[in-house]
């Protein structure tokens, strides 16, 4: 993972920690049902955003440098690898 991403994830994630124990608080302090299902949506939105900067940077490197290198069995991994984890994240 590139420098600049891996600081941009690292930000975003620790913002989606301090989320999730506003949630343990919400439970804690009884708050109303919906608004903590409301930041739980918020939470939820927060790591697919994460997770589609890390592929973004997966396939511009690792996906890149295996189609620049003519290695066609690397290639084919790479590229079931992509289709395997989008398919998972469709679920």
């Amino acid at each position: 993972m590139r420098k600049d991403i891996k600081a941009s994830v690292a930000k975003r994630l620790n913002r989606v920690e301090g989320q999730v124990r506003g949630l343990s608080r919400m439970v804690e302090e009884d708050r109303y049902c919906i608004d903590i299902v409301t930041q739980i949506s918020a939470v939820r939105a927060a790591l697919r955003r994460v997770e589609e900067e890390i592929l973004r940077d997966h396939v511009g490197h690792c996906v890149e440098h295996a189609i620049a290198s003519g290695n066609k069995a690397d290639q084919r991994a790479k590229i079931a690898e992509l289709m395997d984890v989008i398919s998972r994240a469709e679920r």
